[in-house]
């Protein structure tokens, strides 16, 4: 019987432990999730980079069309749910799924 116990303790402790390192990682991961694009960020003001794309300066950008956003933009590596998700035009940041830049492309 006291093995039993023993077992039982042992396997309950370690269960217990590996919950709550999963948890720590889980923590630690949400905590280290990307910045945003700064529409002052020099590769932003180079592309004329806005988080709210109905903000396109449209004298400066006559290439933008209202309903362009990054959301159905080619680029756009996030899902179309999401409020931000990464572009590679933008290493290590995210953006605004309602933002818009010139690099704009239409997805396929």
């Amino acid at each position: 019987m006291n093995s039993n116990r023993r077992t039982f303790v042992i396997h309950s402790t370690l269960g217990a432990s590996a919950l709550i390192c999963a948890g720590a990682v889980r923590a630690q991961a949400a905590a280290t999730a990307p910045a945003m694009v700064q529409a002052t960020d020099a590769q932003a003001q180079a592309l004329g980079y806005v988080a709210d794309a109905t903000k396109v300066d449209k004298a400066k950008f006559a290439r933008y069309a209202a309903g362009q956003s990054c959301t159905n933009c080619a680029v756009y590596q996030g899902k179309a749910a999401d409020a931000a998700g990464p572009c590679p035009l933008f290493p290590g940041k995210q953006v605004a799924s309602k933002g818009w830049c010139s690099a704009w492309a239409k997805k396929a």
